[in-house]
């Protein structure tokens, strides 16, 4: 039995008003205490037990309050009741997002664009395993539903894409130049291939920049763009590399601190002869 009022819900019963929802509670909870304690090889066995169950005993018995016969007072609800919906209720998810410099909120690692001119702002968002809202929190108007997306993957409505690149976006494309010529040629052309969706990439390689110094990171986007692989990517794991790599020593074998070989072999000899004891003593 169901105690919600909104007919949008999945009920297997009817639609039930609250003073009356401690009823249809108890008689769910009545129906799971003739359940305790047995075991049932499969669901459908279980549910043949209730049929058999409901249609003996739950059905016939006299209700103690309305003094009725339980499957007569069904019979005259029955015509009244609603279809099941095709689908069960939704269930979201709820929190506050704000607007990245990409015009996307994240979402479970993924990205959702709201329309244009929100860009900083905080935005309510529900999200299940089907849909994301994104939600203007003052209004509560639905501003824009997109499919879920799997992680890194991104959601913007045809039309929603700026039509000239925002003030942030040229100011870090600008400090990108001032890392290095290489580094500002990779961070421009990934957002000349990709626009404002390169935003995020483009940070990241700031901030590699931040972490393991300019010359690793110049090295790096050159690379990348002589090889053609122009990817923020590549210039990570490349970097990732270099400073992984085991510091190489060089040994010299020849040097003015280094006595010749012989010498040392000499000296081994003479501390292992015998016949050299008892001078040494």
């Amino acid at each position: 039995m169901c105690s919600r009022t909104t007919a949008s819900s999945p009920c297997h019963a009817a639609f039930v008003i609250p003073i009356a929802r401690g009823k249809v509670e108890s008689a769910v909870g009545h129906t799971q205490r003739k359940l305790l304690g047995l075991r049932f090889e499969a669901i459908e066995e279980a549910q043949a037990y209730l049929d058999r169950f409901d249609a003996t005993w739950a059905g016939t018995r006299i209700h103690g309050t309305t003094k009725r016969q339980v499957s007569a007072m069904f019979a005259e609800e029955k015509p009244y009741l609603l279809t099941l919906p095709e689908e069960p209720m939704r269930y979201f998810q709820y929190g506050r997002r704000r607007v990245h410099l990409d015009g996307c909120v994240e979402v479970d690692r993924a990205y959702y664009a709201p329309p244009p001119g929100y860009l900083g702002r905080e935005l309510s968002v529900q999200w299940n395993n089907v849909h994301v809202r994104i939600i203007d929190p003052a209004t509560g108007e639905l501003l824009r539903e997109h499919l879920k997306q799997k992680p890194g993957g991104r959601r913007i409505r045809e039309g929603d894409e700026p039509k000239r690149t925002p003030l942030s976006t040229l100011a870090l494309l600008d400090r990108a130049d001032r890392i290095s010529e290489q580094a500002g040629r990779l961070c421009r052309r990934m957002h000349a291939r990709e626009g404002e969706v390169a935003v995020r990439r483009i940070q990241g390689l700031l901030a590699l920049a931040r972490k393991h110094g300019v010359r690793a990171v110049d090295e790096a986007c050159g690379v990348a763009l002589d090889v053609g692989v122009p990817e923020y990517q590549f210039v990570r794991r490349y970097v990732g590399r270099r400073v992984e790599e085991p510091l190489q020593l060089t040994l010299r074998h020849v040097d003015p601190l280094i006595r010749d070989l012989n010498r040392y072999r000499d000296l081994i000899g003479e501390l292992t002869d015998p016949n050299t004891e008892g001078e040494k003593t």
